[in-house]
């Protein structure tokens, strides 16, 4: 069975799997406490307190739901933008990936990892680096490509 696919993550690709990896963590939790107990202090403090309090309240309760997706996607945005289109193939072999005049081929053995979440599947080589492939590009053969890579990392 083969795969392929040519693509470029775009800003959106890459700020989705930040506010996934964000939020499926310690520090989403923190993030959502955080957010929580100020909401909740504003709404308790807002009649007897005065102009400054309840401008550094309502910035504290807009920052982790509003300022930092925003930041987050300025930061993807811009990462995107110096990325190339990548030519990824899947089979039985391994994964071949192309990006410029660079060509690799990686076999099975070597990925550690596979992860499927709502709009991508993320295939990862070690902790920090892998492919994201967005659902966009694999449209109604997502679950087919999670099926065949899940095979693969069986053996």
């Amino acid at each position: 069975m083969k795969y392929e696919y040519t693509y470029r993550n775009t800003g959106m690709d890459i700020w989705q799997l930040s506010m996934y990896y964000i939020y499926g963590s310690m520090v989403g939790v923190c993030n959502l406490i955080f957010t929580a107990a100020i909401l909740t202090l504003t709404i308790v403090r807002w009649e007897a307190s005065g102009n400054f309090f309840r401008i550094c309240a309502v910035l504290g309760c807009c920052l982790f739901p509003i300022i930092q997706p925003l930041a987050v996607y300025g930061k993807a945005k811009k990462q995107a933008s110096a990325s190339q289109d990548i030519k990824i193939r899947f089979d039985d072999t391994g994964i071949h990936v192309g990006q410029g005049e660079g060509k690799q081929e990686i076999s099975w053995n070597k990925i550690r990892r596979i992860a499927k979440k709502p709009s991508m599947i993320l295939v990862f080589l070690n902790s920090t680096h892998g492919f994201v492939l967005p659902g966009r590009i694999l449209k109604e053969e997502k679950n087919d490509l999670y099926a065949f890579l899940s095979s693969k990392m069986k053996k």
